[in-house]
């Protein structure tokens, strides 16, 4: 899906719920939009301050904020990182492949896996208010070469 269709379905959202899609935030979802991978916070800044030289620290982080909160990406925990949702539009659990050679990052939406990880927190007792499950590995491409 291409980047200005990815923005659209962004802005559409924003505007059913009432939220502001400005063009700090817009411009942080464009070049999450054209990576394969996850970015660190520092990263994506560094890249922001080529088109906005005044972002800060504080900038890069509220427009990661309310991304995140909209639905619109995912946090890599493990290397604490973001990248792009391309199936936003409602919240969901995803399951994150995460190559460790190249940094790709493949996102899986298993149901079987989420509804026995769901029936067994409810087992214990347990409440799940977000899900994001990571493995690390080698992708088929980085395994091949």
């Amino acid at each position: 899906m291409s980047t200005e269709t990815l923005v659209n379905r962004a802005r559409i959202i924003c505007e059913q719920n009432g939220a502001r899609f400005t063009l700090i935030r817009e411009k942080v979802f464009r070049l999450l939009a054209e990576l394969d991978g996850g970015i660190g916070a520092y990263e994506l800044l560094e890249q922001l301050k080529q088109t906005e030289p005044g972002a800060k620290p504080a900038t890069i982080y509220r427009a990661l904020e309310f991304l995140t909160e909209q639905g619109f990406i995912h946090k890599i925990e493990s290397s604490n990182a973001f990248l792009l949702c391309h199936h936003f539009g409602q919240h969901h659990p995803a399951q994150l492949l995460i190559c460790d050679q190249c940094g790709n990052v493949t996102e899986l939406h298993s149901h079987l896996l989420q509804e026995e990880f769901n029936r067994q927190a409810v087992a214990q007792g347990f409440v799940i208010k977000q899900q994001t499950i990571e493995a690390h590995g080698t992708c088929a491409r980085c395994k091949v070469a």
